[in-house]
C-alpha cells in the first residue's frame, strides 16, 4: 500500500540579482544560502535529528557547488553529523526532481521525512561554468542537438506560433505582479548577524510593451541555429528574433526547502500538513525544444487523476516567455491559475533552486485560496522537463509561523 507524501513546510530565500559588479548575495555561497534555509526550517519546529534524508537539486555541480552540496549545507547549518544528504542534477528541473526524489522515498516507506528543495547561486558559479562536453564538443553538439537556451527558446516560441508581441505582453504581466507580490514563505537572508536581502529583487513596475519593443532580440544571429533547422523538418528560423533581456529568466541567486513526510510526523511535529505531493513525470522531447513541459504537465495530471480544469493554480518556471505561455495556451490556464505573483523573467530563476520555490508558492497561494490541487512546471535544456501536482490544504496562514 503507497503511503501519503504530505508537505509539512516550504520556504525559500528571497532571489537575488546577478550583477557585473557583483550582487547583493554574491558574498554567499550558495552552501551558505541552503544551510540559512535549513536552519530557518529548525526554528519553525523541525527537529534535525528525525529528518531521514536531504535531497537537494543543483544544476551546476562544479567548484563550489561541487561536492555533494546538500551534506555540506546540512553541516554548516549545525545538523546531526549523522543526517545523510545529497544532490540530483537534472540541469533546470532538478528541484523538482529533488522533490519527487524525497516525496518517492517517503511513499514507498523509506523514509518518514525527507528535506527537499535546491540552491544556486549564478554570482559565483555561472551557468555552463561546469563546462558540459555536449557545449564544447561540436560532434557531440550535433549529435545531442546543443543550441544556447536562448536559442531554443526562440525556436520554441516559432514552432508553436508565438509572435514578439506576445512574448513581450508576457514579461509585462510577470513584473507588474511580482513587483506587487507578497510571498510570506521569503525568509530573509543574514550574513555576520546583518539582513541582506528580505525580497526579490529585480521586478519593476511601469514596465510597457512599448519599452520593451524598443530592446533587441538577443539571439537572432547565433551561429547554431543550423542545428535547429537540422533538427526540425520544415523549420522557419524567426525573422528578427524573438526574445530579449526582458523575456529571458534574470539570473540569480537562492535557496528553496521544504519538509515532506509521512502521516506520523504530525505528532512528532505538533502541526498538521499544509499539502501533499500527490504525482509527477518527468518528459523529455527533441532537442533542442523547450515544450516537454506540455507532455509532463499532461502526463502528471493523468496520473494524479484530475485535469487542467481541476486546478487551483499553476506555477510554470518563466524559463523565457514561452514557457508560460505554452502551457497556458496547451493545459486552458486562465489569467487567475497561472502565476498569479509574477515569475521568473522579472525576478529570477536560481536554476536548481527553482523547483522548491515554485512548490513553496503553490503550498502558500493554495492554502490562501482555501486548498486545492496546483501544478508545477520546468522546461531545462536539451529537451528535459519535469512536472509535479501537489494539493494544498486550507490555511488561517499561508505557513507555519508566516504571519498573518
Amino acid at each position: 500500500m503507497t503511503a501519503e507524501a504530505f508537505v509539512y513546510d516550504a520556504i525559500r530565500t528571497p532571489r537575488a540579482r546577478v550583477r557585473r559588479d557583483g550582487g547583493t548575495l554574491a558574498g554567499v555561497p550558495s552552501y551558505d544560502l541552503l544551510a540559512q534555509v535549513l536552519v530557518e526550517l529548525t526554528r519553525r519546529g523541525l527537529p534535525a535529528k528525525v529528518v531521514d534524508d536531504v535531497v537537494m537539486g543543483v544544476s551546476t555541480t562544479v567548484g563550489e557547488q561541487a561536492g555533494d552540496l546538500a551534506r555540506v549545507a546540512v553541516m554548516r547549518a549545525g545538523w546531526p553529523d549523522e543526517t545523510p544528504a545529497g544532490v540530483v542534477s537534472r540541469l533546470c528541473c532538478s528541484g523538482l526532481d529533488a522533490i519527487a526524489s524525497g516525496a518517492a522515498q517517503v511513499r514507498t516507506g523509506m523514509a518518514g521525512a525527507v528535506v527537499v528543495g535546491g540552491a544556486e547561486s549564478m554570482s559565483r558559479t555561472p551557468m555552463m561554468a561546469d563546462r558540459p562536453a555536449f557545449a564544447l564538443d561540436d560532434d557531440l553538439g550535433d549529435a545531442t542537438g546543443f543550441v544556447t537556451i536562448g536559442v531554443s527558446a526562440d525556436a520554441t516560441a516559432a514552432k508553436h506560433g508565438f509572435t514578439r508581441a506576445e512574448l513581450d505582453a508576457w514579461a509585462v504581466r510577470s513584473h507588474a505582479r511580482a513587483a506587487a507580490a507578497d510571498w510570506r514563505c521569503v525568509v530573509p537572508v543574514t550574513s555576520g548577524g546583518e539582513t541582506l536581502l528580505e525580497r526579490d529583487e529585480g521586478a519593476r513596475d511601469g514596465v510597457t510593451a512599448e519599452s520593451l519593443a524598443a530592446l533587441p532580440a538577443l539571439f537572432a544571429d547565433d551561429p547554431l541555429w543550423s542545428r535547429v533547422e537540422e533538427r526540425f523538418a520544415g523549420f522557419v528560423r524567426p525573422a528578427g528574433g524573438l526574445h530579449t533581456v526582458a523575456t529571458a529568466p534574470q539570473m540569480c541567486d537562492g535557496a528553496s526547502a521544504a519538509l515532506l513526510g509521512s502521516a506520523d510526523l504530525e505528532q512528532t511535529l505538533g502541526r498538521a500538513p499544509i499539502g501533499r505531493i500527490v504525482a509527477w513525470a518527468h518528459a523529455a522531447v527533441r532537442s533542442p525544444g523547450l515544450d516537454g513541459t506540455i507532455t509532463a504537465a499532461r502526463t502528471a495530471l493523468s496520473r494524479a487523476g484530475i485535469e487542467a480544469d481541476d486546478l487551483v493554480v499553476a506555477e510554470v518556471n518563466e524559463s523565457f516567455s514561452v514557457t508560460p505561455l505554452l502551457v497556458a495556451r496547451e493545459l486552458g490556464l486562465g489569467d487567475d491559475v497561472i502565476n498569479v505573483q509574477g515569475g521568473a523573467v522579472a525576478v529570477g530563476h536560481p536554476l536548481g533552486a527553482s523547483g522548491g520555490m515554485l512548490l513553496a508558492h503553490a503550498m502558500e497561494l493554495l492554502g490562501r485560496r482555501g486548498g486545492g490541487h496546483g501544478l508545477l512546471v520546468i522546461p531545462g535544456a536539451l529537451g528535459v522537463a519535469t512536472a509535479v501536482v501537489v494539493e494544498g490544504f486550507a490555511q488561517e496562514d499561508a505557513l507555519p509561523g508566516g504571519g498573518a
